[in-house]
């Protein structure tokens, strides 16, 4: 269990869920040109499972010093995995994702693309070492690949079968996929900076230039609310622009996003302990969670070009 736990296996599932849901709730049910068979999608998925986790694991070994105060039953590199074990399975994982990313990419002729799963690999391995420690910066490039892991399911599966008479279909599909990465975006870099208010303590004994150490809780705080608001309000403008007409994806979200938003950003301005500001980060999770969820509700919705 402590290998699962290392490598974020809720996390990861999250991101195989919306790739899934990506393909089979999306693109293939509205009739969309997709690049993609049953295998390959499989080794998509693989290839950004692998290389997340190796994501995850060196975060883990750059983490223990802030770890051990931020949250010490639950360090895992140095206690149940050795920090020398950790570093094999993060460069195991990083060869197997970027491999099946090198394959993949050949077989589907867009052999160009390889290069996205080598710059992902490289950006976390930095992140975790460095960029993370640096103020807003580090929130940035995590959300960014974040938001690329949903991406590159339209990436893969569009690009590859555009031509002249089906491009304006497959920039629609590839636009609600954008959406959603801007969506995933977003809800990461809230979720980012309530993950550093709520491990303040050992982020400053490690030296990190996090957004709280630099300007203070409260002040992060202020920050973390505005921007919950500005979130809430753009998926409000999203749903008027583009979902009105569907009643069971405009209520989905109004309950289920926009709901959960509000009620979060309510909660910030009387946050006292970590155990609220943590609250707080696991609301974000599951708002990520309800958006994946609602590519279900695409049935109900008619495309068009």
């Amino acid at each position: 269990m402590n290998f699962f736990n290392l490598i974020r296996w809720k996390n990861l599932l999250m991101i195989a869920v919306a790739q899934l849901l990506i393909k089979y709730a999306l693109l293939e049910p509205f009739g969309a040109n997709t690049a993609l068979d049953g295998f390959e999608i499989i080794l998509l998925i693989l290839a950004t499972l692998c290389i997340a986790g190796a994501g995850n694991v060196i975060n883990d070994i750059y983490d223990i010093e802030t770890d051990t105060v931020n949250k010490p039953s639950k360090v895992i590199v140095g206690k149940s995995i050795s920090e020398a074990t950790a570093y094999n399975l993060f460069i195991a994982f990083n060869v197997i994702g970027v491999g099946l990313g090198f394959y993949l990419s050949h077989r589907i002729g867009k052999s160009a693309y390889f290069s996205i799963f080598v710059v992902i690999s490289a950006l976390l391995y930095v992140y975790a070492s460095y960029l993370k420690r640096i103020m807003i910066i580090g929130n940035i490039i995590i959300s960014v690949l974040v938001a690329l892991s949903i991406l590159i399911v339209g990436l893969f599966e569009l690009t590859p079968n555009i031509s002249a008479l089906n491009r304006d279909l497959q920039l629609t599909y590839f636009k609600i996929v954008l959406d959603y990465g801007i969506f995933a975006f977003g809800i990461n870099l809230l979720r980012e900076i309530a993950k550093d208010i709520e491990d303040i303590d050992g982020d400053y004994k490690a030296g990190m230039h996090t957004l709280p150490i630099a300007i203070g809780r409260e002040r992060s705080r202020t920050i973390l609310i505005i921007l919950n608001f500005i979130a809430c309000f753009g998926i409000i403008i999203y749903i008027v622009s583009e979902l009105y007409k569907y009643p069971v994806m405009t209520g989905y979200f109004l309950f289920c996003i926009v709901g959960p938003l509000i009620y979060t950003g309510i909660k910030l301005f009387n946050i006292k302990t970590k155990n609220e500001i943590k609250l707080v980060s696991n609301m974000y999770k599951l708002i990520m969670f309800f958006g994946i969820l609602s590519l279900l509700l695409y049935k109900y919705v008619v495309l068009r070009g």
